[in-house]
């Protein structure tokens, strides 16, 4: 019996353990992304800031018009690739969570 509760603590430890690790991962990979996301709105709001200056100083409606289909082509083409860099950085996030837990379950599974 005392076999046994010496094995149940162990896992129990070694639960904890794993937890731990995955929810540091967590962590640091939230933290990540949302720097990731605080940097992109900056970014965005200088260009777009930067964009509306060249539009007042324009000379003619035409060249005004201009500026404004760059910035718009320029903002989407930053927002998709945000977006899948932010992507990936979720998919990595999900990926380093889960690592902790392969040993556990390579120990379940008896292999």
């Amino acid at each position: 019996m005392i076999n046994g509760f010496d094995e149940l603590q162990k896992a129990s430890k070694d639960s904890m353990d794993v937890a731990t690790k995955s929810f540091g991962a967590v962590s640091k990979g939230l933290q990540a992304i949302a720097t990731e996301y605080a940097d992109y709105s900056k970014k965005s709001v200088e260009q777009s800031t930067a964009a509306f200056e060249k539009m007042i100083a324009a000379k003619s409606p035409d060249k005004a018009f201009e500026i404004q289909a760059d910035y718009m082509k320029s903002a989407y083409e930053g927002m998709i690739g945000e977006f899948n860099k932010l992507s990936d950085m979720y998919m990595d996030l999900g990926k380093e969570a889960y690592k902790p837990y392969e040993g556990l379950t390579a120990k379940a599974s008896g292999k």
